[in-house]
């Protein structure tokens, strides 16, 4: 992430004229757009997924994967939520047609997620035979479910809503995904899978609250009698 955000810092944007202008760099440019309320309001379901991809990448399968299909059964989970992950990125892809389809894939997505974290919160506990083999897959498939839908969709919105400045707001989701990445696999020796899914939790809720408010206020300005107004 450091090495990332120092090359950043060495680009500069490219004109329409064909020539670079050391001023305005992709750094500065990315520094501006943090001053946009929307970038404000869709920054923290950025962060949530960092905290996903951490959480599925190391927790899960540390915690969830392991104690009931060891370590040889780490790559059959990962396959699954890789190939959920995909299948249902294809799917979602084409059936965007604006911000209103792409807020009602992230709703699906932020629901399959928060199903998935009060379960594993409140109900799961390792068992034995098929159905205890079978849970940590379904796991994965629904949470790859989910990441398919929140990723997809959220580099939909950012490309819809930063059409002016999208290389600025595509650093700006790599930044805090990445971020939030680095942040939590530091502190995941340190961290008990219950402090981390309250953690997911608590993220999930306050990122899909922020994201569900800037798209209805987007959509209030940009209506016909907002306009007319």
């Amino acid at each position: 992430m450091i090495v990332g955000i120092a090359l950043l810092c060495l680009l500069s944007k490219r004109e329409e004229k064909g020539f670079n202008d050391p001023l305005h760099s992709s750094f500065g440019a990315m520094m501006e757009s943090i001053k946009d309320r929307r970038m404000l309001f869709i920054i923290p379901l950025m962060v949530y997924i960092g905290l996903e991809h951490a959480f599925v990448w190391g927790i899960f399968t540390k915690s969830i994967v392991t104690p009931v299909l060891g370590i040889s059964g780490v790559g059959g989970a990962m396959a699954i939520y890789g190939a959920a992950c995909a299948v249902c990125a294809v799917v979602t892809g084409y059936l965007t047609s604006g911000l209103d389809s792409a807020t009602l894939i992230v709703s699906f997505g932020a629901i399959v997620q928060a199903v998935v974290l009060f379960w594993l919160l409140l109900f799961y506990s390792p068992m034995d035979g098929v159905l205890g083999t079978a849970a940590p897959l379904l796991i994965g498939a629904l949470w790859g479910v989910g990441d398919g839908m929140l990723n997809t969709k959220l580099n939909a919105v950012v490309g819809l809503m930063f059409e002016d400045a999208k290389e600025s707001a595509f650093a700006q989701f790599k930044v805090w995904e990445c971020g939030a990445v680095a942040v939590i696999f530091f502190l995941s020796p340190h961290i008990v899978l219950q402090v981390m899914l309250i953690l997911m939790t608590a993220s999930l809720v306050i990122s899909f609250g922020a994201f569900l408010f800037l798209t209805i206020a987007v959509e209030k300005s940009s209506s016909p009698s907002a306009v007319g107004s």
